[in-house]
């Protein structure tokens, strides 16, 4: 029997399992995607795929993880899964991502007893989609790339040469996908070894006990602040720019969530149906998404297991743009990073106190790829941006942080960018009046100016510039997330996501919007909006315009009675 010491003990080996599975994730993978921005999910599971452990990356990757083992052990059967053998799996509609998120995983045995799982996913560079980089604008599956339901990377530890030598001759960057998975099977691997010897060391019941207790404790944390959630039904709805195919189209994500004194319902029921194109969500993932807005609101300050998701049910019409269903492409996974803002959409009108406004709403990441001058090579290299967070009940939305369907991961550095591409990076900083003015200002977005200095692709997955960030309680909407190319001349052109071929020296400036405020701007302090002036954030001209505040662009002082005739609804002098 598994004693609440004991238990706690196996608990933090759990986790420092999971730390070190990511950093050897991180010290081998080739993909600065991986070991830069850390887009991974890592999880240690029980015997039945449920997370106990994990290293946060990219949050939605995690309970996504659970959801593919548990597809696959229906494929495969436990019988199918020996001590050695690492799998992995990409097929979409069980691995709950695209095919480029392929997710690994190994069973973990102790003697010939199948006692749990370890899983890495991340982003690999190339599995022969249609398109190098991203697709954008598929319209079924098979365009999408290779498939592997649950193959065997290794048997009994050793290498499955047939499978790697079928990823070698399709991929159009074999060394490094290759490479990038085989850093995915070490991080298993390392969990498998770490998780044995916990088992050596108590005895495989009382490691098996304890994962149980450790979702039961993460349950009743979960239930025991829910409780305090107000109850009621509400609902939101928001909209994708478009699918990539229907490019005029927006689409629809719809939600109504019911808090009851048990759980907390996510209907996604009203949703759009017949996406042409891949924006459609892996169910899985639907899922995902909405169990980090339940964490946030329930459990934040603790690490993820899946006991924490047992009170939230999630309701999805098969077909429809939230639960695709084969041959529905999935490639364009932007649905997942803007719908549990949707669901804060909802929640605010029933606890605006506890919810945050909309966020610059978007990972607004940019992906150049071309060859490159200096060795001939292929290069492909990618960042996500950072937007304004919302304002809320006790304060303004933090500025330039990454977007919360992301909260584990970094952008790219500058020097990274420049060095292993022909992108050369003139400017990057925050964006003033951005933010949504309110009571509490919306955080501001950042904008970052690329020079190619070779011919490339600039690949940009910006998905919300045709609505904007929405506010709370009298706040204003935050300013748009867009892309601008070769601004200040005769070529300039102003648009959202798309494929972007550029030529030697022409530019792409990837702006990202801000947070909605929260409360009206007219009460915020007269001293705070000349403090943002002073610091760059909103300028002396949105200051009067927005709050009514007069404020001196040289010395920062505040003109008290302009701003009070300005308030009072009078013209100032």
């Amino acid at each position: 029997m598994s004693d609440a010491i004991t238990t706690e003990i196996i608990r933090h080996g759990l986790l420092a399992a999971a730390e070190e599975m990511a950093r050897n994730l991180c010290r081998t993978a080739y993909n600065t995607v991986v070991y830069e921005i850390h887009d991974y999910g890592i999880g240690i599971h029980d015997a039945n795929g449920d997370v106990v452990a994990d290293a946060p990356g990219i949050a939605v990757f995690t309970r996504g993880n659970d959801h593919g083992i548990k597809k696959a052990v229906e494929f495969l059967g436990r019988d199918g899964m020996r001590p050695g053998d690492v799998l992995i799996l990409n097929y979409p509609y069980w691995s709950s991502a695209h095919t480029l998120d392929p997710l690994v995983f190994a069973p973990v045995h102790h003697g010939a007893e199948l006692i749990g799982f370890t899983s890495c996913r991340i982003h690999v560079l190339d599995l022969k989609q249609k398109d190098p980089g991203y697709v954008l604008d598929s319209t079924d599956m098979y365009q999408e790339g290779l498939f592997f339901p649950a193959s065997k990377l290794y048997r009994g530890g050793v290498q499955n040469d047939d499978v790697f030598n079928v990823i070698r001759f399709n991929s159009r960057m074999p060394k490094r996908t290759i490479g990038d998975i085989q850093a995915q099977v070490s991080a298993c691997v390392t969990g498998v070894r770490r998780t044995q010897e916990i088992a050596a060391k108590y005895g495989s019941e009382t490691l098996q006990r304890a994962m149980g207790a450790i979702n039961d404790h993460g349950e009743r944390l979960a239930r025991l602040a829910l409780a305090k959630l107000p109850k009621g039904t509400w609902t939101a709805h928001d909209f994708v720019d478009s699918d990539g195919v229907d490019l005029d189209r927006l689409i629809k994500m719809a939600v109504t969530v019911t808090i009851t004194a048990d759980e907390m319902i996510i209907d996604w029921t009203g949703s759009d149906r017949d996406v042409k194109g891949p924006i459609n969500l892996p169910v899985g993932q639907t899922e995902a998404f909405c169990s980090l807005i339940f964490k946030a609101l329930t459990t934040p300050d603790t690490p993820v297991v899946a006991g924490n998701f047992r009170p939230m049910r999630v309701i999805t019409e098969p077909g429809s743009v939230m639960h695709a269903v084969p041959p529905m492409p999935t490639f364009t996974l932007w649905t997942g990073l803007l719908g549990g803002e949707v669901v804060l959409k909802a929640l605010a009108q029933g606890m605006p106190d506890r919810v945050p406004a909309c966020s610059g709403g978007d990972v607004s990441s940019m992906m150049g790829l071309g060859i490159n001058p200096r060795n001939g090579e292929t290069w492909l290299e990618a960042t996500n941006e950072a937007v304004g967070f919302g304002a809320h009940a006790t304060g303004d939305g933090e500025d330039g942080i990454m977007h919360l369907s992301e909260p584990g991961c970094r952008n790219n550095p500058v020097e990274v960018l420049e060095t292993k591409s022909p992108m050369f990076i003139e400017s990057y900083g925050y964006r003033p009046d951005t933010g949504g003015p309110g009571r509490f200002r919306g955080g501001v977005g950042v904008g970052r100016t690329y020079r190619f200095t070779a011919p490339s692709t600039g690949i940009c997955l910006v998905y919300k510039t045709r609505t904007k960030p929405w506010a709370i309680g009298g706040g204003r909407p935050g300013e748009n997330n867009h892309i601008v190319l070769n601004p200040g001349t005769g070529r300039e052109v102003v648009q959202g996501g798309g494929y972007n071929h550029l030529e030697a020296g022409e530019v792409l400036v990837n702006n990202t919007g801000g947070g909605g405020g929260f409360g009206h701007p007219f009460e915020r302090e007269p001293e705070r909006v000349a403090r943002d002036v002073r610091n760059g954030f909103v300028s002396a001209a949105a200051a009067a315009r927005d709050y009514g505040v007069v404020v001196d662009p040289d010395d920062f002082d505040v003109d008290a009675a302009a701003t009070r005739r300005l308030r009072g609804g009078e013209p100032a002098a």
